[in-house]
């Protein structure tokens, strides 16, 4: 005689497949994977918790949160992302290209879901399709930079300037692919770009005091290994008094002079309630096409203007999202 599986178990296997992901004990758990440690990226991960939790999924009640960092380590990043799969996590959120990178070539052979975010280009990184499809079970946000918004309102700025010099590491997809933009759109606002490639962030110091003898300005892409060492080159760039534009509110804050940037924070917000439609069993990851942040907001510092002798164009102030009156320590 067979034995019969008793009707309150059948019930709760099926409440668990309706509702996605939630276990028994209501709770999922998710890895979070953060490819370096600065402040725009950690707004990401914050934002990214705060929009699950406006979806219902808390941290400490019904969602376990791991949360692990690469420190701009590609070898540590590998590392991680095969952890959260030995772990099985419920979902992967990826944070920065080369952590996208690698959760997804972790997690491309199981079931579970890969969310990134701030990822430059995530066709050129091969996370998806010209189309926005996903090419795996992945998905997420880009933080494609705003080009020629930029480069306008360096050119609005900076009126005499000639060169703008940009650092970046070498083995970053999303740099390399930022650079392209760049140097395709310069000549229409009459700027030519110097580059100068990195390999690990001790190459930042000297790249720094070779670039800035041949720049008017640098401008500082959302390359993870270059970030991490932004101070150094705020630095650097002082000691010459040569500005030095970010690419996110974050960085202004630090002390660049402005950005025509991005709000890492509400990114990381739109991330995590992509995130929970996964969750939820709304939707697969292979079925969500990336987003792209849609809005680009002027921030400056008045601290580094007076420092630079350089008064910001009402034009800009007026419309600014945020200026700040000091360099954060």
């Amino acid at each position: 005689m067979k034995k019969m599986i008793p009707f309150i178990v059948v019930l709760a296997l099926a409440i668990s497949l309706f509702t996605g992901c939630e276990t028994k004990d209501n709770k999922v758990t998710i890895g979070i994977g953060q490819f370096a440690e600065h402040a725009s990226l950690d707004n990401c991960r914050e934002g990214f918790l705060a929009g699950l939790a406006e979806e219902g999924y808390v941290e400490g009640e019904n969602l376990s949160v791991l949360i692990e960092n690469a420190q701009a380590d590609g070898g540590n990043a590998s590392q991680i992302a095969n952890n959260f799969i030995a772990k099985k996590v419920d979902l992967i959120a990826a944070i920065a290209t080369p952590m996208a990178q690698s959760a997804f070539g972790a997690a491309k052979d199981t079931k579970i879901p890969v969310v990134f975010t701030a990822v430059t280009d995530p066709v050129e990184a091969q996370l998806a399709k010209e189309d926005h499809t996903p090419n795996g079970n992945t998905t997420g946000t880009s933080d494609k930079l705003p080009v020629e918004l930029q480069l306008e309102m360096i050119r609005t700025i900076l009126p005499e300037a000639k060169t703008i010099g940009i650092m970046y590491s070498t083995s970053e997809v999303n740099s390399l692919s930022a650079i392209e933009e760049y140097k395709a759109a310069a000549p229409e606002y009459g700027f030519t770009i110097v580059e100068s490639g990195i390999a690990t962030i001790a190459d930042v110091p000297l790249a720094a005091d070779q670039l800035l003898e041949k720049v008017d300005c640098l401008n500082n892409l959302t390359d993870n290994t270059v970030v991490s060492a932004l101070p150094v080159i705020l630095d650097k760039a002082a000691q010459k008094n040569i500005p030095v534009f970010g690419s996110e509110v974050e960085q202004v804050k630090l002390g660049c002079l402005a950005s025509m940037g991005l709000d890492y924070y509400d990114l990381g917000i739109q991330t995590g309630k992509m995130a929970a439609q996964i969750l939820k069993g709304e939707k697969k990851a292979s079925e969500i096409k990336f987003e792209v942040i849609d809005e680009a907001a002027f921030y400056g510092n008045k601290a580094v203007a007076t420092n630079l002798g350089i008064t910001l164009p009402e034009e800009l102030v007026s419309s600014a999202k945020e200026m700040f009156d000091a360099i954060e320590e």
